[in-house]
């Protein structure tokens, strides 16, 4: 596996990442890490790799876009110090162009979104050890249905920035695609964003299986 002993992990993200996770800090007891793939992932490795000891922070905020993630890094990612950062963001982005048609104050569009996205990753990638970049995703089996194609315009950027600062990549659409070919997207999540257990769960094998993570050790 890719995590090595006594490393941090950092998730940070929108809603689907928070998962009520403790603010402002979300580590420690009683379920500060969220009820989320954050939450799920750390049991994996707690129960897999104690004798790595690996801690994992969530910093998830609700409602976030890439804009607002921009405002807090420098308290919530660079004053972390983690050894790992996983970025997952970019729903809210595209989701308030639908939602909100009507008040493009809070949408972000697609350059605003690369541009922003990249200045995170560059001012960032020098001071981890690893970055994985986790694409947007919208719980939606037809690629012609018009959030889905923005949102997979969306992910093709975060895929792009991967490829260029040559960090892990995580295609969370293709994950959930699998998954949509035998369950309806309302028995995952009822407004194809937030998902419940079953699509938390894929969100964290497609990052534990990113991570070379063994799931035959005892």
């Amino acid at each position: 596996m890719k995590l090595e002993k006594n490393q941090k992990l950092l998730f940070i993200g929108d809603s689907v990442t928070d998962c009520d996770r403790a603010k402002p800090e979300g580590e420690g007891l009683f379920q500060a890490l969220g009820t989320g793939y954050v939450a799920i992932v750390d049991a994996f490795l707690q129960s897999t790799y104690p004798e790595l000891g690996i801690r994992v922070v969530n910093k998830g905020t609700s409602g976030n876009n890439v804009t607002d993630l921009k405002a807090r890094w420098q308290e919530d990612v660079l004053a972390q110090e983690p050894d790992w950062l996983v970025i997952m963001i970019g729903i809210n982005d595209v989701w308030r162009q639908f939602d909100s048609p009507f008040i493009p104050d809070r949408h972000v569009y697609i350059d605003e979104y690369e541009k922003t996205y990249r200045e995170l990753v560059e001012q960032t990638q020098s001071k981890v050890k690893q970055l994985v970049l986790m694409t947007p995703f919208y719980i939606e089996p037809n690629p012609s249905d018009s959030m889905r194609h923005k949102m997979d315009e969306y992910g093709q950027v975060v895929k792009e920035i991967a490829n260029e600062y040559n960090t892990l990549c995580i295609d969370t659409q293709k994950a959930f695609n699998t998954v949509l070919e035998d369950i309806y997207p309302a028995a995952i999540a009822w407004d194809r964003v937030h998902p419940n257990q079953t699509g938390h769960t894929v969100l964290a094998k497609a990052f534990l299986n990113e991570i070379g993570f063994d799931w035959r050790k005892q």
